[in-house]
């Protein structure tokens, strides 16, 4: 399997993500899968002027498809990758853990050996639903709808979140971490390199710091692995303190991960 690599790497830019502009979103999953392996690419909505009117044409509900002969995705993010289509054409896929899953193997972020690969998608389809689960803590009854017409029910939401839902998972990824320290060292979920489950969760686990950060600093010392190897350890990495760094990491604001100190622990 193709190691990852850690160097940007000059391309073509082959790659284009289609997101929403502005915020990281479930956007990043994916970009942390490319500026992990140093892979080069187009953040339209951010990168190209007029980007986002791009982006909204291939979702655009009265779509039908494109002249590659890809089928209308559902909604961002999508992923345009030039000349791995039908008969050479652009591919166009989506859904997050369908675009990580693709990278993940073109990128060498899957392990070492061929079962890991089901491994690392398992776990981070786990940390994708803990990703859910905090953006539905302030929009717990419709997307649609502002959060000040639905706060009564987020702030109940939030509670059942920080009180069952937080300690349910990150005691998961602990003992994950735990069943794989021999390899891992507590650094990776899978094997002893990186992997796209390891940015995933620590993309979540970020947000969930963001969103909840008196929740997460009263559980500290009860998730050592996790919160402080793991999350700590990736963070001072060099690839991921550059990008934490640049202009490129976009700063959370209303997307999946929103701070509301009413929502927090009080």
């Amino acid at each position: 399997m193709a190691e990852p690599q850690h160097k940007r790497q000059k391309t073509d830019k082959k790659y284009e993500l289609l997101y929403h502009p502005r915020i990281p979103g479930r956007g990043e999953y994916v970009r942390l899968a490319l500026e992990a392996t140093g892979t080069q690419f187009v953040d339209v909505a951010n990168q190209e002027e007029g980007g986002y009117a791009k982006v909204q044409a291939v979702f655009d509900p009265k779509s039908v498809g494109d002249e590659h002969g890809n089928p209308p995705a559902f909604a961002p993010p999508i992923l345009k990758v030039h000349g791995e289509g039908k008969e050479g054409k652009d591919l166009v896929i989506s859904q997050t853990s369908n675009i990580l899953l693709y990278l993940g193997s073109k990128l060498g972020l899957i392990g070492s050996q061929e079962h890991e690969l089901y491994i690392v998608n398992e776990i981070a389809l786990t940390a994708l639903d803990l990703s859910d689960g905090a953006h539905d803590t302030h929009h717990p009854l419709a997307s649609v709808k502002f959060y000040e017409d639905q706060k009564e029910a987020a702030l109940e939401n939030s509670k059942n979140f920080r009180e069952v839902r937080i300690p349910k998972f990150f005691s998961y990824f602990e003992r994950v971490l735990k069943s794989n320290e021999a390899e891992g060292k507590g650094r990776h979920l899978v094997g002893s390199k990186l992997t796209y489950a390891d940015t995933t969760l620590w993309q979540v686990l970020d947000g969930v710091k963001f969103a909840f950060p008196k929740e997460v600093d009263a559980r500290q010392d009860d998730y050592p692995l996790l919160l402080g190897t793991f999350y700590g350890g990736l963070k001072q990495e060099k690839w991921l303190a550059e990008y934490l760094e640049s202009d490129r990491r976009l700063k959370y604001s209303m997307g999946v991960f929103r701070h509301y100190p009413e929502l927090d622990r009080q």
